[in-house]
């Protein structure tokens, strides 16, 4: 997942936007690179691994400038390597680009036969070479860049950078998530708040299909239809503890220990003070004429949803049907008058399962979501929000928000079932208790950390591991497989 970053400010932009580049590391990178303008003059640099041999190369050959575009890339198109990192420059302008160009060969032979070739493997290069073309035909840099965002299909987030251009950076958004920071005199681009954090506490979310031209002291946002619109700014609250490992090797370890307190803020914003009743956000959805659901998530997110499953079948008594959000948007299953539908998504900008939301809206579904992230694209879009309260997650690898959704979920299910009379006021009052018991539990399986770390020792030299797991402990099995093969690259799988 690759992360972006841009500067229009009023001091030197590289170790900025380096810094910034830190924070989103947590995104997983192969590569990064940086470009800014200087007396006109467009520059970049790139680097391949960490990014201390970005910083070791500016040392050597620094960039100068106020104004840039920074870049942590995860392969997609292309090996890692110097050649294909980003930013890719074309003559006069420069691009960084998040998310997948779907017909980027298409347009490369089309460029091919206006002249202009490629020098590497990625479909980030193409946007360049159409953004230089349209200049190359006169076009202004926003007209161009306008032209290009027109041509590309697939999910993306871009950000443009123009020779000459000191005072102006383009934003594209389609699919994937991009951020506008506010400052005085300053403004800035990022994957998402987190890379902006230390720059300014005011923030805008682009939306999907909007296109941004942003200079020092103005932002124009376009819609998918070309209105003139307004995004909302709004003043975001940043724990520098949330960003910062706190003493922990890794955010992951940090993340993990923090799951009692998150999951006791969790069940605190919807469990009321008396411990007598469930309170939802809202009351527009009537949880009693639900008769069938579906659940639509991707990854970790994905068996939190098959867990819930069983809850919901179990103990609300109704049909539960499971989806891969990117397989259910391009099977186009029917959609029965009354259905509900909730999607889960950490990020609340999941592509696939955005996609799949505005599927399921469009045929007249009632959809529910549970994300991490209140002011993103799903919940926006979503009848009702079940916001998990987890914080900021920087760990590549879901913990605390994989459990934050559980327990939203499970929270959801016993609502659902004493609304509709399955369960009676006895019941319903031992399902909260139970669930306020969850902190302290997991509190007393994060005790045995000694232990553990004698397996892990065990385990380190495995070839192939094998989870098993029964009922509702199956879709853990297999969240347990996909946590060891994401952190130790070693083969695993989970099994009933």
């Amino acid at each position: 997942m690759c992360g972006i970053v841009g500067v229009l400010g009023k001091h030197q932009a590289a170790p900025i936007l380096v810094e910034a580049l830190k924070r989103l590391e947590y995104r997983g990178y192969d590569s990064a690179g940086i470009a800014t303008v200087n007396n006109g003059t467009l520059e970049r640099r790139r680097a391949v691994g960490k990014l201390v041999h970005l910083s070791d190369l500016l040392v050597h050959e620094p960039l100068a400038g106020k104004s840039g575009i920074g870049h942590t890339r995860w392969a997609t198109h292309g090996v890692p390597s110097t050649k294909n990192a980003h930013p890719h420059q074309a003559g006069p302008v420069a691009v960084v680009h998040n998310g997948i160009v779907e017909n980027f060969k298409e347009l490369r032979d089309k460029l091919a036969k206006l002249g202009l070739y490629h020098e590497t493997e990625t479909d980030t290069e193409t946007v360049a070479l159409l953004a230089q073309h349209y200049l190359s035909q006169g076009d202004s840099p926003r007209l161009a860049a306008q032209k290009t965002v027109g041509c590309l299909e697939g999910a993306f987030a871009l950000a443009f950078l123009f020779h000459g251009e000191e005072d102006l950076m383009i934003a594209a958004r389609k699919g994937s998530p991009l951020a506008i920071g506010h400052g005085d005199g300053e403004m800035y681009v990022g994957s998402d708040a987190i890379a902006l954090a230390p720059l300014t506490d005011r923030i805008s979310y682009m939306d999907e299909g909007d296109f941004a031209v942003l200079t020092r002291e103005s932002l124009e946002i376009t819609d998918k239809n070309g209105k003139l619109v307004n995004r909302e700014i709004r003043k975001i609250a940043f724990d520098s503890a949330r960003v910062d490992k706190a003493g922990y090797k890794h955010f992951m370890a940090k993340e993990i220990a923090e799951q009692p307190s998150v999951l006791t803020n969790t069940l605190r914003n919807y469990i009321s003070a008396d411990d007598k009743n469930i309170e939802l956000p809202s009351n527009n959805i009537n949880l009693a004429k639900i008769e069938r659901l579906t659940i639509v998530a991707c990854g970790t997110a994905f068996y939190a949803a098959l867990t819930a499953k069983y809850w919901f079948e179990k103990i609300v008594r109704i049909p539960v049907e499971v989806d891969v959000a990117s397989e259910f948007r391009y099977r186009e299953p029917p959609v029965t008058p009354g259905t509900t539908a909730i999607f889960v998504s950490q990020s609340g900008e999941t592509a696939d399962t955005l996609a799949a939301l505005r599927y399921m809206a469009l045929k007249g579904a009632t959809v529910l979501s549970v994300v991490n992230v209140p002011e993103s694209s799903i919940a926006r879009e979503s009848d009702l929000v079940l916001p998990s309260y987890a914080g900021i997650e920087i760990g590549v690898a879901s913990t605390k928000a994989f459990t934050a959704q559980l327990t939203v979920l499970a929270l959801l299910a016993v609502k659902t079932a004493h609304a509709k009379g399955v369960i009676n006021d006895i019941q319903y009052q031992e399902y909260i208790t139970d669930l306020n018991c969850i902190p302290r539990l997991i509190s007393q399986a994060l005790s045995i950390d000694v232990a553990v770390q004698k397996v892990a020792q065990k385990l380190a030299t495995a070839q192939d591991i094998i989870f098993l797991g029964r009922g509702s402990m199956y879709p853990l099995a297999m969240e347990g497989a996909l946590k060891l093969k994401e952190i130790s690259y070693i083969h695993a799988e989970g099994y009933p």
